[in-house]
């Protein structure tokens, strides 16, 4: 069983930044893929961004060129970093460790308790 545990959000103006971690611990043998997820207040949770084991990142249109998702094989850790945030970034963010299909992600059904990130002036 896997457990994932999410840190780093916040409160913050627009146009500032966070940087988000997520550790994953427990009984697994590797991670293949790594993701976060946003869920804002009554709405569905999306894909922001996911990364292969080797490090290629795919990004979903709202947040490219903003946001930057990146990994520490090592640690079983996955980072996003979070620049020029907007108001409609406001969300619960989950990251999940699943499988990587070129730029398909599929996520395990393990999640974290997430992590929330507050953007308002």
């Amino acid at each position: 069983q896997m457990q994932l545990e999410e840190s780093g959000g916040g409160l913050v103006q627009p146009g500032g930044s966070l940087r988000l971690s997520c550790e994953a611990s427990g009984a697994f043998f590797s991670i293949d893929a790594m993701a976060w997820y946003r869920q804002p207040e009554g709405n569905q949770r999306e894909l922001v961004a996911h990364i292969t084991r080797a490090g290629t990142a795919y990004y979903a249109d709202s947040v490219k060129g903003r946001f930057t998702i990146s990994r520490n094989n090592a640690k079983n850790t996955v980072y996003l970093q979070m620049n020029g945030l907007k108001l409609e970034d406001t969300a619960v963010y989950y990251c999940n460790a699943g499988y990587g299909s070129g730029s398909d992600y599929t996520p395990r059904p393990s999640w974290g308790q997430g992590t929330q990130v507050t953007v308002s002036s």
